[in-house]
């Protein structure tokens, strides 16, 4: 007789940067895959040890690009599947149940996950977009179906297989309130800037400040009223508001200040 086929090997891959405060309890849901594998980047805090106590596969260093770090993380990874997790996001059983039983039998693909947004205690399901969050994304992918670009901030996407999508949602905890979704804004918009700034320092196009003020209009009106913002009150308002802004935010850093 012939053995019956032992079941894929699934990889949980999070990467973190001092993320002590909420690395455990992202770990925690990761029990039902075979390894996981943690990036520490430039960790200064308590993310090391947190990370060792759970038995992960460790890889430390600095990358300045987050493609750079997130692809070291997928090639650590041993296993035929990866579900790639951040620190503030949670998979919930009935997730972690339907990757089981999907992987089983799945040809090479990537799947596209759905994701619960949190602000704070409040669920916010619509609306995002505009490179300030996503209601869904490739997280779950056979070894070899994924690459990241080397953007500095929300990094292009090389994908391959089939496509395919998880009814289960992610819980992602995305800002603690208002005032870290300001301080998230400012810290995209720089590292885009940095990207603008390279951009145009090898004789590429980054548009024009009127382009760019065109988009805050076109981008609040996408996520505000196409992506139906409009249903999660101010919230949705400030969303779209957020990913109107973010354009035009990067377009300045990049071109009036000079580091």
């Amino acid at each position: 007789m012939t053995a019956p086929a032992s079941p894929p090997k699934l990889s949980a891959l999070v990467v973190a940067h001092n993320e002590e405060a909420q690395l455990a309890d992202c770990l925690e849901r990761l029990h039902f895959a075979d390894e996981i594998v943690v990036v520490l980047d430039r960790c200064t805090d308590n993310s090391r040890a947190i990370a060792a106590g759970f038995g992960a596969k460790l890889v430390e260093g600095g990358w300045p690009l987050e493609g750079e770090r997130r692809n070291t993380g997928i090639a650590a990874c041993s296993g035929d599947w990866i579900v790639e997790v951040d620190a503030d996001e949670r998979v919930p059983p009935e997730m972690a149940a339907e990757i089981r039983a999907e992987i089983a039998t799945a040809p090479f693909a990537h799947y596209l996950i759905p994701f619960d947004n949190y602000v704070g205690a409040r669920l916010v399901r619509y609306g995002w977009g505009g490179a300030f969050g996503v209601m869904m994304a490739p997280r779950l992918f056979a070894k070899g179906a994924k690459h990241w670009g080397g953007q500095r901030v929300h990094p292009a996407l090389e994908l391959q297989g089939e496509r395919r999508f998880l009814k289960s949602r992610m819980i992602h905890y995305v800002d603690r309130d208002i005032s870290d979704m300001i301080r998230r804004l400012d810290r995209y918009t720089t590292a885009r800037g940095a990207d603008l700034r390279a951009r145009a320092a090898a004789g590429e196009d980054i548009g024009s400040f009127r382009a760019n003020v065109r988009r805050l209009f076109t981008r609040f009106y996408k996520c505000y009223v196409t992506r139906k913002g409009y249903r999660e009150g101010p919230y949705g308002f400030l969303i779209a508001l957020m990913a109107g802004l973010y354009p035009l935010l990067s377009y300045l850093k990049a071109t009036l200040e000079a580091k």
